[in-house]
C-alpha cells in the first residue's frame, strides 16, 4: 500500500502540481493577447489543479504515515517540515491571489483587481516554491 501511495503522489506531483503551476504562465500569454475567454478557462483550470494538488499534498502525508520506520520520516523531519510549508503556502498564494486575479483579468465580476504584474509575481513565487519543494523531495538533506 505504501508504494501504491508514494507512486500516486509522484504521479500527482506531476501530472497535477505541474499543470497548477504552468497555468498561469498560459493565461498570461492570454491576457497580453487580449482573448478573456482563454483566460477564463484557464483559470478555470487553475482553480481546479491548485485544488487536487492539495490532494497530492495529503498524498505525501499518507506516504509519510505508512513509510517504515528505518526512513525516519515524520512531520518533524527538517526538509518534509520545509517542503509542507513551502506547498501551503503556494496553494494558499495560487488559490487566494492568483487565480482570483485571473478571473479578474478576464472581466469576471466580483473576482477582484486585476494586475498583469500581480499574477506574473506570484505565479512565479509559487513555482520558486515547488521547484524548492522538488529539490528537497529528491535530496532529502539531513
Amino acid at each position: 500500500m505504501s508504494d501504491l501511495l508514494e507512486v500516486l503522489h509522484v504521479v500527482g506531483a506531476v501530472f497535477i502540481v505541474g499543470p497548477m503551476v504552468i497555468l498561469p504562465m498560459f493565461a498570461l500569454r492570454a491576457i497580453r493577447a487580449g482573448d478573456g475567454t482563454q483566460v477564463r478557462l484557464l483559470a478555470g483550470s487553475a482553480l481546479g489543479f491548485g485544488i487536487a494538488t492539495i490532494v497530492v499534498a495529503a498524498l505525501g502525508f499518507g506516504v509519510m504515515a505508512m513509510a517504515d520506520a528505518d526512513r525516519g520520516w515524520a512531520l518533524t523531519t527538517p526538509w518534509i517540515l520545509i517542503s509542507a510549508i513551502a506547498v501551503a503556502t503556494a496553494c494558499a498564494v495560487h488559490l487566494g491571489v492568483v487565480v482570483p486575479a485571473l478571473y479578474g483579468a478576464a472581466g469576471d465580476r466580483g473576482a477582484g483587481s486585476f494586475s498583469y504584474a500581480l499574477i506574473a509575481t506570484t505565479s512565479g513565487f509559487v513555482a520558486v516554491l515547488m521547484v524548492i519543494v522538488v529539490v528537497l523531495m529528491v535530496v532529502r538533506p539531513g
